[in-house]
């Protein structure tokens, strides 16, 4: 039980961190509303993830979610970054929270995977 322990506790920090940088990518208004629907849906079924420690549906719906949004994030930061002549420091700041926080969502993925097959996943 102290591997499953420092395993939660490690998603919840990765998570953490994930959450500060999203809420920071959104700050601009500069990506669509579905950037942040999509990942604010993630972060809450992440949660109900974490919280039932039993429920091998809650940590595959939130694997599955994590691994859409990386896709939708690369899609709305291709789509939606903005010409050199229309970047403020605040959009580049902006933007590069969203990029950081893309970053972090392989390390999120594998951590949940690795709670998946604690929990008798296959």
């Amino acid at each position: 039980t102290g591997m499953k322990a420092n395993c939660c506790r490690l998603i919840v920090n990765v998570s953490w961190v994930f959450f500060v940088s999203f809420g920071r990518g959104c700050m601009n208004y500069m990506l669509p509303l579905s950037y942040a629907w999509g990942n604010f849906s993630v972060l809450a079924v992440g949660i109900w993830a974490i919280v039932q420690r039993d429920s091998l549906d809650a940590i595959m719906m939130f694997l599955t979610g994590l691994l859409l949004t990386v896709l939708t994030d690369i899609i709305h930061i291709s789509i939606f970054y903005p010409s050199h002549d229309f970047l403020s420091d605040v959009k580049r700041f902006s933007i590069g929270m969203a990029i950081f926080s893309l970053l972090l969502k392989p390390v999120s993925c594998y951590l949940v995977y690795r709670m998946y097959r604690e929990r008798g996943g296959e």
